[in-house]
């Protein structure tokens, strides 16, 4: 099972991008920890260096264990912590949000044309040489996605599937009107609602 985390800033300050990237920091030795696979899909960088505006994930594993972890970080994250820009600030709370995206039915890729090609990236023996990057078209509007973050072409694929998926909603809940993807508005809006992780200090401890 693939599904998809997106961990933003909102529009909050950047204490708050720093919160993001400590959070990914955090996802990613948990799914460790829980045997699933973390990958980046996309990253909107922060004004400070080091620190991220928003990030999106995908993440792979069996399908129990992959929804538990999903669901579980899914909400308001609360970092409590002084401020290492602002040491005057009196302000020490800062809220982020993680928003997980259910994976696609079964049939969905019925639906989907799949293309692999390599991988972009910079030049060097690094470079992935064989196509791994998957590019995935939803034949009835056209949408189009593409996702190249893993090694593996199947992880891609299921990436790639889950993350169409989650912008077809999206533009399907907003209408003709606005087709502004789900993840782009929970990016511009205020965190908000029942606080589900808590993390204080410069540690990012959960608290």
């Amino acid at each position: 099972m693939t599904m998809l985390l997106q961990i933003s800033a909102n529009t909050g300050p950047a204490e708050c991008c720093l919160g993001v990237a400590k959070m990914l920091a955090h996802l990613d030795a948990a799914a460790r920890k829980a045997g699933l696979a973390l990958t980046v899909i996309d990253e909107v960088p922060g004004e400070r260096r080091g620190t991220l505006q928003s990030v999106l994930l995908s993440v792979d594993g069996a399908d129990d264990a992959c929804r538990r972890f999903a669901t579980s970080h899914d909400g308001t994250v609360l970092w409590t912590c002084p401020s290492p820009y602002r040491p005057a600030h009196a302000k020490k709370n800062w809220y982020l949000d993680v928003a997980a995206f259910a994976p696609p039915a079964e049939d969905f890729g019925r639906e989907v044309v799949i293309e692999t090609m390599r991988a972009s990236g910079p030049g060097g023996q690094h470079v992935n040489k064989t196509e791994t990057a998957v590019r995935a078209t939803h034949v009835a509007t056209g949408l189009s996605v593409k996702v190249g973050g893993s090694r593996s072409q199947s992880a891609n694929k299921s990436a790639a599937l889950a993350l169409l998926n989650a912008r077809l909603q999206e533009q399907a809940d907003a209408g003709q009107a606005r087709d502004k993807m789900e993840r782009r508005a929970r990016h511009a809006a205020r965190a908000a609602g029942t606080v589900v992780r808590r993390f204080v200090g410069p540690q990012f401890a959960e608290a």
